[in-house]
Protein backbone atom coordinates (compact mmCIF):
# COMPACT_ATOMS: atom_id res chain seq x y z
CA UNK A 1 0.00 0.00 0.00
CA UNK A 2 2.54 2.39 1.12
CA UNK A 3 5.22 1.06 -1.23
CA UNK A 4 4.98 3.74 -4.10
CA UNK A 5 4.49 6.27 -1.54
CA UNK A 6 7.66 5.81 -0.04
CA UNK A 7 9.68 5.73 -3.15
CA UNK A 8 8.31 9.30 -3.96
CA UNK A 9 9.32 10.75 -0.59
CA UNK A 10 12.91 9.16 -0.32
CA UNK A 11 13.09 10.47 -3.71
CA UNK A 12 12.06 14.08 -2.75
CA UNK A 13 14.85 14.29 0.02
CA UNK A 14 16.95 14.00 -3.16
CA UNK A 15 16.43 17.82 -3.88
CA UNK A 16 18.86 18.75 -0.79
CA UNK A 17 21.75 18.83 -1.93
CA UNK A 18 23.70 18.37 1.74
CA UNK A 19 23.29 15.11 3.49
CA UNK A 20 24.03 12.76 6.51
CA UNK A 21 23.23 12.37 10.25
CA UNK A 22 21.22 10.65 13.04
CA UNK A 23 17.99 8.21 12.65
CA UNK A 24 17.03 8.99 17.02
CA UNK A 25 14.92 11.64 15.75
CA UNK A 26 12.88 9.50 13.34
CA UNK A 27 12.23 6.24 15.50
CA UNK A 28 11.36 8.76 18.56
CA UNK A 29 8.35 9.66 15.67
CA UNK A 30 4.98 8.35 17.18
CA UNK A 31 3.58 5.57 15.32
CA UNK A 32 1.61 6.08 11.92
CA UNK A 33 -2.46 5.43 12.26
CA UNK A 34 -2.24 3.56 9.05
CA UNK A 35 -3.61 3.38 5.85
CA UNK A 36 -7.28 4.40 4.38
CA UNK A 37 -9.06 1.39 4.42
CA UNK A 38 -10.50 1.90 0.59
CA UNK A 39 -7.72 0.77 -1.43
CA UNK A 40 -8.78 2.73 -4.15
CA UNK A 41 -7.53 6.16 -2.64
CA UNK A 42 -4.26 5.14 -2.90
CA UNK A 43 -2.76 7.40 -5.46
CA UNK A 44 0.01 5.64 -6.31
CA UNK A 45 -0.23 2.68 -8.27
CA UNK A 46 2.04 1.72 -11.27
CA UNK A 47 1.63 4.98 -13.27
CA UNK A 48 1.60 8.37 -11.12
CA UNK A 49 2.95 11.69 -11.57
CA UNK A 50 4.00 15.04 -8.87
CA UNK A 51 4.74 18.10 -9.97
CA UNK A 52 5.91 21.52 -7.95
CA UNK A 53 7.61 23.97 -6.98
CA UNK A 54 9.69 25.64 -4.23
CA UNK A 55 12.11 28.38 -3.43
CA UNK A 56 15.33 26.88 -1.51
CA UNK A 57 17.80 28.77 0.35
CA UNK A 58 22.02 27.56 0.68
CA UNK A 59 25.71 28.72 0.27
CA UNK A 60 26.47 30.87 -3.29
CA UNK A 61 28.88 28.05 -4.11
CA UNK A 62 30.31 25.08 -2.43
CA UNK A 63 31.97 26.40 0.61
CA UNK A 64 30.47 29.93 0.37
CA UNK A 65 28.92 31.31 3.40
CA UNK A 66 26.99 34.24 1.53
CA UNK A 67 23.49 32.83 0.88
CA UNK A 68 20.98 33.07 -2.69
CA UNK A 69 17.52 32.34 -3.43
CA UNK A 70 17.16 29.52 -6.09
CA UNK A 71 14.05 28.15 -7.28
CA UNK A 72 13.67 24.23 -6.54
CA UNK A 73 11.42 22.48 -9.04
CA UNK A 74 10.00 19.21 -7.86
CA UNK A 75 9.02 16.46 -10.80
CA UNK A 76 8.65 12.52 -9.85
CA UNK A 77 6.29 9.96 -10.41
CA UNK A 78 5.84 6.34 -12.44
CA UNK A 79 5.21 6.38 -16.00
CA UNK A 80 5.28 2.87 -18.13
CA UNK A 81 6.91 0.94 -15.40
CA UNK A 82 10.07 3.87 -15.14
CA UNK A 83 10.43 5.70 -12.04
CA UNK A 84 11.32 9.32 -12.37
CA UNK A 85 13.06 10.52 -9.32
CA UNK A 86 14.31 14.33 -8.71
CA UNK A 87 17.97 15.28 -8.22
CA UNK A 88 19.61 18.41 -7.57
CA UNK A 89 19.01 20.84 -10.82
CA UNK A 90 18.62 16.97 -12.48
CA UNK A 91 16.91 13.31 -11.84
CA UNK A 92 17.48 9.81 -12.05
CA UNK A 93 15.30 7.14 -13.82
CA UNK A 94 14.12 3.52 -11.96
CA UNK A 95 14.19 0.93 -14.85
CA UNK A 96 12.93 -1.66 -12.60
CA UNK A 97 9.30 -2.22 -11.49
CA UNK A 98 9.71 -4.55 -8.35
CA UNK A 99 6.19 -6.37 -7.26
CA UNK A 100 4.35 -5.31 -4.76
CA UNK A 101 5.27 -6.74 -1.66
CA UNK A 102 8.66 -7.63 -2.47
CA UNK A 103 10.13 -8.11 0.56
CA UNK A 104 13.61 -6.41 -0.84
CA UNK A 105 13.43 -3.38 -3.57
CA UNK A 106 15.97 -2.36 -6.31
CA UNK A 107 16.77 0.34 -8.41
CA UNK A 108 18.98 1.28 -11.13
CA UNK A 109 18.50 3.28 -14.14
CA UNK A 110 20.31 6.85 -15.55
CA UNK A 111 21.10 9.74 -13.50
CA UNK A 112 21.40 13.40 -14.97
CA UNK A 113 22.39 16.76 -13.25
CA UNK A 114 23.63 20.75 -14.21
CA UNK A 115 26.10 22.09 -12.00
CA UNK A 116 26.70 25.53 -12.16
CA UNK A 117 28.73 25.94 -8.83
CA UNK A 118 30.22 29.62 -9.57
CA UNK A 119 28.58 29.65 -12.76
CA UNK A 120 26.64 32.59 -11.84
CA UNK A 121 25.47 33.82 -8.20
CA UNK A 122 28.97 34.09 -6.35
CA UNK A 123 27.96 36.05 -3.38
CA UNK A 124 31.54 36.73 -2.31
CA UNK A 125 33.22 39.81 -4.53
CA UNK A 126 37.03 38.36 -3.85
CA UNK A 127 35.71 35.10 -5.41
CA UNK A 128 34.07 36.10 -8.17
CA UNK A 129 37.26 38.43 -9.30
CA UNK A 130 38.72 34.42 -9.41
CA UNK A 131 36.71 34.48 -12.57
CA UNK A 132 33.39 32.34 -13.29
CA UNK A 133 33.40 28.35 -14.07
CA UNK A 134 31.47 26.97 -17.09
CA UNK A 135 28.35 24.66 -16.36
CA UNK A 136 29.14 21.20 -15.86
CA UNK A 137 26.28 18.52 -17.66
CA UNK A 138 26.55 14.97 -15.84
CA UNK A 139 25.66 11.75 -16.82
CA UNK A 140 25.80 8.32 -14.73
CA UNK A 141 23.97 5.55 -13.50
CA UNK A 142 21.56 5.55 -10.12
CA UNK A 143 21.53 2.18 -8.30
CA UNK A 144 20.65 0.88 -5.15
CA UNK A 145 17.97 -1.18 -2.76
CA UNK A 146 15.77 -0.52 -0.11
CA UNK A 147 13.47 -2.43 2.38
CA UNK A 148 10.22 -2.15 3.35
CA UNK A 149 8.75 -2.48 6.83
CA UNK A 150 11.77 -1.65 8.91
CA UNK A 151 10.12 -0.89 12.56
CA UNK A 152 6.62 -0.44 10.96
CA UNK A 153 4.73 -1.58 8.58
CA UNK A 154 5.12 1.29 6.56
CA UNK A 155 8.21 2.69 6.97
CA UNK A 156 11.56 1.85 4.77
CA UNK A 157 15.59 2.02 4.75
CA UNK A 158 17.59 2.84 1.28
CA UNK A 159 20.89 2.25 0.25
CA UNK A 160 21.76 4.10 -2.72
CA UNK A 161 24.82 5.72 -4.92
CA UNK A 162 24.70 8.29 -7.54
CA UNK A 163 28.18 8.10 -10.11
CA UNK A 164 28.11 10.70 -12.70
CA UNK A 165 30.81 12.03 -15.61
CA UNK A 166 30.67 15.66 -17.14
CA UNK A 167 30.15 15.15 -20.56
CA UNK A 168 30.33 19.01 -21.33
CA UNK A 169 34.01 19.71 -20.70
CA UNK A 170 33.84 21.80 -17.89
CA UNK A 171 35.53 19.91 -14.65
CA UNK A 172 35.72 16.62 -17.39
CA UNK A 173 35.85 14.53 -13.90
CA UNK A 174 33.64 12.00 -12.00
CA UNK A 175 31.56 12.58 -8.85
CA UNK A 176 29.97 9.71 -6.83
CA UNK A 177 27.44 10.14 -4.41
CA UNK A 178 26.29 7.67 -1.62
CA UNK A 179 23.70 8.00 0.47
CA UNK A 180 21.21 6.23 2.92
CA UNK A 181 17.72 7.63 3.92
CA UNK A 182 15.08 6.70 6.46
CA UNK A 183 11.54 7.02 5.29
CA UNK A 184 8.43 7.10 7.75
CA UNK A 185 5.06 7.91 7.82
CA UNK A 186 4.42 10.37 11.16
CA UNK A 187 0.45 10.15 10.61
CA UNK A 188 -1.58 9.59 7.89
CA UNK A 189 -1.38 12.99 6.53
CA UNK A 190 2.34 13.41 7.31
CA UNK A 191 5.87 11.54 6.55
CA UNK A 192 9.42 12.10 6.93
CA UNK A 193 12.61 11.47 5.47
CA UNK A 194 15.88 11.81 7.46
CA UNK A 195 19.04 11.21 4.79
CA UNK A 196 23.03 10.64 4.92
CA UNK A 197 25.20 10.97 2.04
CA UNK A 198 28.65 11.84 1.11
CA UNK A 199 30.19 13.27 -1.90
CA UNK A 200 33.03 11.95 -3.51
CA UNK A 201 35.18 13.35 -6.59
CA UNK A 202 38.07 12.69 -8.41
CA UNK A 203 41.17 14.66 -9.55
CA UNK A 204 39.89 16.48 -12.18
CA UNK A 205 36.44 17.49 -10.60
CA UNK A 206 38.17 18.80 -7.71
CA UNK A 207 41.20 21.06 -9.48
CA UNK A 208 38.55 22.30 -10.96
CA UNK A 209 36.53 24.01 -8.37
CA UNK A 210 38.74 23.99 -5.11
CA UNK A 211 42.14 25.05 -7.58
CA UNK A 212 43.55 28.05 -7.02
CA UNK A 213 46.22 28.58 -10.25
CA UNK A 214 48.18 31.66 -10.73
CA UNK A 215 45.79 33.52 -12.90
CA UNK A 216 43.13 33.34 -10.02
CA UNK A 217 45.04 34.15 -7.21
CA UNK A 218 46.75 37.19 -9.26
CA UNK A 219 43.39 38.40 -10.21
CA UNK A 220 41.61 37.64 -6.30
CA UNK A 221 44.48 37.78 -4.46
CA UNK A 222 43.49 34.36 -2.88
CA UNK A 223 46.60 31.76 -1.83
CA UNK A 224 47.87 29.64 -4.31
CA UNK A 225 46.22 26.12 -3.59
CA UNK A 226 46.49 22.65 -5.75
CA UNK A 227 43.55 20.51 -4.99
CA UNK A 228 43.43 16.63 -5.58
CA UNK A 229 40.38 13.78 -5.59
CA UNK A 230 38.72 12.72 -2.69
CA UNK A 231 35.79 12.71 -0.08
CA UNK A 232 34.71 16.62 -0.32
CA UNK A 233 31.77 16.56 2.02
CA UNK A 234 29.09 14.45 4.04
CA UNK A 235 26.04 15.65 5.84
CA UNK A 236 22.35 15.38 7.00
CA UNK A 237 18.81 16.91 5.54
CA UNK A 238 15.65 16.12 6.90
CA UNK A 239 12.12 16.53 4.65
CA UNK A 240 8.36 16.84 6.15
CA UNK A 241 5.91 16.09 3.78
CA UNK A 242 2.66 17.83 4.89
CA UNK A 243 -0.79 16.79 2.79
CA UNK A 244 -3.07 19.40 2.93
CA UNK A 245 -6.27 17.10 3.10
CA UNK A 246 -4.71 15.05 5.76
CA UNK A 247 -4.03 11.68 3.49
CA UNK A 248 -1.38 11.08 2.11
CA UNK A 249 -2.25 8.58 -0.44
CA UNK A 250 -4.97 9.93 -2.27
CA UNK A 251 -2.83 12.78 -3.94
CA UNK A 252 -3.85 16.38 -4.22
CA UNK A 253 -1.48 19.14 -2.98
CA UNK A 254 1.53 18.60 -0.32
CA UNK A 255 3.99 21.24 1.05
CA UNK A 256 7.09 20.04 1.73
CA UNK A 257 10.25 21.37 4.00
CA UNK A 258 13.43 20.46 3.62
CA UNK A 259 16.24 21.32 5.91
CA UNK A 260 19.87 20.42 6.13
CA UNK A 261 23.61 20.61 6.73
CA UNK A 262 26.76 19.58 5.51
CA UNK A 263 30.76 19.48 6.61
CA UNK A 264 32.89 20.01 3.80
CA UNK A 265 36.30 17.68 4.50
CA UNK A 266 39.96 17.60 2.45
CA UNK A 267 40.56 20.15 -0.55
CA UNK A 268 36.82 21.43 -0.52
CA UNK A 269 37.45 22.16 3.26
CA UNK A 270 40.99 23.43 2.80
CA UNK A 271 40.82 25.35 -0.60
CA UNK A 272 41.27 29.36 -0.02
CA UNK A 273 37.71 29.59 -1.65
CA UNK A 274 36.07 28.34 1.41
CA UNK A 275 39.18 28.50 4.51
CA UNK A 276 39.80 32.63 3.17
CA UNK A 277 36.91 33.61 2.35
CA UNK A 278 34.15 31.07 2.81
CA UNK A 279 32.50 28.37 5.36
CA UNK A 280 33.32 24.77 6.24
CA UNK A 281 29.84 24.83 7.43
CA UNK A 282 27.23 24.56 5.05
CA UNK A 283 23.62 24.74 5.63
CA UNK A 284 19.89 24.39 3.27
CA UNK A 285 16.55 25.18 3.56
CA UNK A 286 13.79 24.83 1.34
CA UNK A 287 10.23 25.09 1.05
CA UNK A 288 7.46 24.00 -2.10
CA UNK A 289 4.33 23.36 -2.65
CA UNK A 290 3.61 19.84 -5.08
CA UNK A 291 0.06 18.15 -6.79
CA UNK A 292 0.30 14.50 -7.15
CA UNK A 293 -2.09 12.90 -9.32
Amino acid sequence: MYRHFMSAALASAAICPAAAASGAAAQDAPPPTGPPEDPESDVYDDTWMSIGIGAGLGPSYSGSDDFVLFPAPILQGRVGGIGISPRPAGLALDLIDDAPGSAVNFYVGPSFRLRSDRANQIGDEVVKLAGKLERAYEVGFSAGISKPALLNPYDSISFGVDTRWDVAGAHSGMVVEPGVSYFTPLSRGMAAVLSVSAEYADNDYNSYYYTVDAAQSAASGLNLYEADGGFNSVGTNLLLSMDLDGNLLNGGMSVVLIGGYSRLLGDAKNTPYTSERGSTDQFFGAVGISYTF
